[in-house]
């Protein structure tokens, strides 16, 4: 398939997510651009504003196999990845898979769980893997975590670490909808389709297809450039404690690959910079404790984006 076919495509899945799922388009292209360029999305709201809703449409449209789990305070690391248990049949000992190894995995109210809990998903987010007892287990490909989680404030809450908060590409809070949304949402209640319902409009192939041709797109030295000017310029800020890794500026390049090809384009624009730049950036800082948490630091980083130069010559070929 070639770049218009993929964005063709596209542009259909978009349409099918937002059939069952009543928000912005601009949330269900961040977020489907997330799980296109192979990466984990991480969902951050209250309940009741259309978290579930819009996971079970991602994966159901992309014709995924799709899987949750209930993050809660007693749940046990071998509850998510599975463990080694006796055959009844053979008496041996064998691995017995958990909920994890489906295509989407959605991570429901992940923060409720404990430290520990939270921990077991770090390897297969990374490495698409699963290890009980010395050996290790593949995980389905593609494999995607569409983790939500409640606002810190929030009572029975755990924050997630640093470092796992690294491994999302991109985070979205979702918000409430306008209020024509909203009404459009009473006024059709029981004609808006159900996300397990919805057909699917794309297939396992396609994911594969378009995040191999996404991580091949043109990215000029001077859109690398104006990427590395944003990430240095998070570790400078005075109100920003910790600032952009390394792996943030990849994040970056990788979200900005995906939404360009989306849009039928064989090169980066700053413009896909600037649409993903902060999903992709605002979980990976640590604002200063007296300007606030995660909405502070999404803040800074778009007062940053606000106030880079944009590169004019882009070499797009």
């Amino acid at each position: 398939m070639d770049a218009a076919d993929l964005a063709g495509t596209f542009e259909s899945v978009v349409g099918s997510v937002r059939s069952a799922y009543v928000g912005t388009e601009e949330t269900v292209r961040l977020a489907l651009c997330a799980l296109m360029a192979g990466g984990h999305l991480l969902i951050e709201d209250y309940p009741g504003v259309g978290k579930t809703t819009l996971a079970k449409a991602l994966a159901r449209s992309l014709g995924l196999e799709f899987g949750r789990v209930q993050f809660t305070a007693d749940l046990l690391p071998a509850d998510i990845t599975g463990a080694v248990v006796v055959d009844h049949e053979s008496r041996e000992l064998a691995f017995r898979a958990g909920p994890l190894f489906v295509n989407v995995l959605l991570a429901d109210e992940l923060n409720r769980a404990s430290p520990k809990a939270q921990s077991a998903l770090l390897e297969a987010m990374e490495e698409r893997q699963v290890s009980a007892d010395g050996t290790s287990h593949a995980l389905p490909h593609p494999f995607m975590v569409v983790a939500t989680q409640n606002p810190y404030d929030a009572a029975g809450t755990f924050p997630l670490p640093h470092s796992q908060l690294d491994r999302f590409l991109l985070r979205l809070a979702l918000g409430y909808p306008d209020r024509a949304g909203e009404d459009e949402l009473l006024a059709g209640a029981d004609d808006r389709p159900r996300p397990e319902d919805l057909p699917e409009t794309a297939g396992p192939s396609y994911v594969l297809a378009f995040a191999s041709v996404a991580a091949g797109l043109h990215v000029s030295p001077s859109v690398r450039s104006y990427i590395l000017d944003l990430v240095e310029a998070t570790r400078h800020h005075p109100d920003l404690v910790v600032g952009a890794s390394p792996r943030a500026g990849l994040a970056v390049l990788r979200a900005s690959r995906a939404f360009a090809l989306a849009a039928g384009r064989s090169y980066v624009l700053p413009d896909d910079v600037k649409r993903v730049a902060v999903a992709a950036l605002a979980h990976r800082v640590v604002a200063h404790p007296v300007v606030g948490a995660t909405a502070a630091a999404a803040r800074v980083v778009a007062e940053i984006l606000a106030g880079l130069p944009v590169p004019i010559d882009v070499g797009h070929r």
